[in-house]
């Protein structure tokens, strides 16, 4: 038994899979379809997943000897900011769940680490670690509005696609200015 135990799971939580309905026999498989609200906090300073947001879960658990392997994908809005030019961004991701869940006192729980592999608590598995893991490892820590975003003119703060071609901060020292007069040509 592990030193110290978790604190005991919610089964009403959105994220808890109930295990109880399936067999505790090596190949017994059950499908799970489920959406549920988005934890507090899923993403990285720019861009994440907002609070409460549905989450399309599309998942498998299968019985193996060791306990519950959940395998399959979630899908979810992810919003957030351009890192160079602070326009919204706003699209659909996608992401790959696989995580292992040992049957309390097995083999695995015994023989590896607490944090190698995840835990069952009764017949309870706990989703959103391995779910926060999947989706913040996905986003990426710059965004992007596109990949040839320009960004904004570090002058004026204008963004770059919103201004002139010959856009410029050019400062002409007063000493000089009357010079500037001789490149112009006369009408």
């Amino acid at each position: 038994m592990p030193k110290h135990s978790p604190s005991s799971l919610n089964p009403r939580a959105p994220l808890v899979l109930d295990t109880r309905d399936l067999p505790r026999r090596p190949g017994a498989l059950r499908t799970l379809r489920r959406v549920v609200p988005a934890p507090v906090d899923l993403g990285v300073e720019l861009i994440g997943v907002p609070a409460g947001a549905d989450l399309d879960l599309d998942l498998r658990l299968e019985s193996v000897s060791e306990g519950v392997l959940v395998s399959g994908t979630v899908t979810g809005p992810v919003q957030g900011e351009c890192g160079r030019c602070l326009r919204t961004i706003d699209y659909s991701l996608t992401v790959n769940v696989q995580e292992l869940y040992a049957y309390e006192n097995s083999t695995t729980d015994i023989t590896t680490d607490e944090d190698e592999v995840g835990r069952m608590q009764d017949d309870l598995i706990d989703l959103e670690p391995a779910l926060r893991d999947a989706v913040v490892l996905t986003l990426p820590t710059n965004p992007l509005c596109r990949e040839d975003c320009p960004g904004l003119c570090p002058e004026c703060g204008v963004h770059w696609d919103d201004l002139p071609a010959d856009h410029s901060h050019q400062q002409i020292d007063p000493r000089w200015a009357s010079l500037s007069q001789l490149n112009r040509t006369e009408e």
